[in-house]
């Protein structure tokens, strides 16, 4: 399908160019100005929290021929999109989509609810004709990964409270054991150590 360009935009927007293709996923306006930035061909919403559905980020790379792919309460804000559940799978310019679980076992708001609710959210595995990315969105190490060993590249978050811990981070890359593997959504992130911790596969920054 040709060469596939990935640019990491800070926090968990990602551009990614595939030929005359651009897909983004979560863009986020406090990390990157995307005004100048090439319109978009695909978007990809995890959910709808404000740092991953952000219209004033969306606004300039918008175009009326966009595709725009979200989980539901997402996709009830955005016109026109598709809306994927967990599970739920569809295709694009060849490219299949699949919306995976993402969700918190153990991080919890005050009063006692996880910050990422099962079934709410989405990551997202693209299958570029057998090259696949796994976007895993804001969750936690969950049994659901399973369907992601050995994909290509991967993006997985590291924060607390609300995704992985840096053990879980480096539990769940073993699992997946990707070719490439981004940390994304992170606070600060030791890259060197993360190298150390994960043998075997090329861990980039």
């Amino acid at each position: 399908m040709g060469e596939l360009e990935i640019h990491t935009l800070g926090h968990a927007s990602l551009l990614l160019r595939l030929g005359r293709e651009t897909i983004y996923t979560d863009p986020y306006s406090q990390v990157c100005s995307f005004t100048g930035l090439p319109k978009a061909s695909l978007v990809l919403i995890t959910h709808d929290h404000y740092d991953h559905l952000d219209p004033e980020a969306l606004r300039p790379i918008l175009a009326s021929s966009t595709t725009v792919i979200a989980n539901p309460d997402a996709a009830v804000q955005l016109e026109g999109a598709i809306s994927l559940r967990n599970g739920e799978m569809t295709s694009w310019k060849g490219i299949a989509v699949k919306a995976l679980p993402a969700y918190n076992t153990t991080g919890r708001n005050p009063d006692g609810e996880f910050f990422h609710p099962r079934g709410v959210g989405n990551g997202y595995l693209m299958d570029f004709d057998g090259f696949r990315v796994y976007v895993a969105g804001d969750t936690e190490f969950i049994p659901e990964m399973s369907a992601c060993r050995g994909v290509d590249v991967a993006f997985l978050p590291k924060n607390l409270p609300y995704t992985m811990s840096d053990e879980m981070f480096v539990e769940a890359a073993r699992f997946i054991a990707p070719k490439v593997l981004y940390p994304y959504h992170y606070f600060e992130v030791d890259i060197e150590s993360l190298r150390r911790e994960l043998p075997g596969i090329e861990v980039r920054l």
